[in-house]
């Protein structure tokens, strides 16, 4: 191996975000807490208006203190039942006077696989270098850490 490509493959990635969890529960369980808007609203902390659907915008308020001015889109790219489960978002939109409809969206990969004692949950956001370079650190800053904090909510509710 290279030198270069040995120091890239030591390099942290400033485009995604990967996070991996064993759940102990069922993989329908987990199915059903990231693919049912309601679900998916309750450990999110978001209070989502309408379904999940393959090609569908759903939008909803964050109801996390500090964050209610908040409002989320998510456009849903792929649904496979009990298997895979992707939307499309804009990252950490927090200035309620900016339109971010204009820039580009970052992709949220939910990736389910049966293990010992459970289900293992892969999330992964990608997309990051595409951002706006004026926000793009914080906006992977803030995901970075808001997915550890994610998985803890999920884990808490589908146990």
């Amino acid at each position: 191996m290279s030198v270069q490509a040995k120091e890239a493959q030591e390099r942290p990635s400033t485009d995604r975000i990967e996070k991996r969890v064993v759940l102990h529960a069922s993989r329908s369980r987990v199915w059903r807490a990231i693919s049912t808007a309601e679900e998916f609203g309750a450990w999110f902390r978001l209070n989502l208006e309408g379904v999940f659907a393959e090609g569908e915008t759903i939008r909803g308020r964050i109801t996390h203190p500090g964050y209610e001015h908040m409002t989320v889109e998510m456009l849903v790219e792929r649904i496979e039942p009990e298997r895979y489960f992707s939307y499309r978002w804009h990252p950490y939109p927090i200035d309620p006077a900016v339109d971010y409809s204009a820039e580009p969206t970052t992709l949220v990969e939910f990736t389910l696989q049966d293990t010992e004692g459970g289900t293992a949950l892969t999330i992964v956001e990608s997309g990051f270098d595409r951002i706006p370079l004026g926000r793009r650190a914080e906006a992977f800053r803030m995901n970075d850490q808001g997915w550890a904090g994610q998985i803890k909510n999920l884990t808490r509710y589908v146990s």
